[in-house]
């Protein structure tokens, strides 16, 4: 049991330190690291929204072609 405590302890204080020094060295404030990965992720959800678009379009266009007899390579 006493090796299971001091095992807790050494996390615990592992998980201090290391929060300690992710604060200390972080570059931009947690308002600002927050604010950039929502636009990253909307930029994301944007540009799979237009690939996804940009598929659609091609596959209909592909479809009325087959519909009328012509063959796409």
């Amino acid at each position: 049991m006493n090796k299971f405590f001091s095992f807790v302890t050494g996390s615990l204080c592992g998980a201090l330190v290391g929060a300690t020094i992710v604060l200390l060295t972080t570059p931009a404030s947690g308002h600002q690291l927050r604010a950039d990965a929502q636009a990253r992720v909307e930029l994301a959800l944007t540009e799979a929204r237009q690939a996804m678009e940009d598929t659609r379009r091609q596959k209909e266009l592909e479809f009325e072609m087959m519909k009328q007899g012509q063959v796409t390579e």
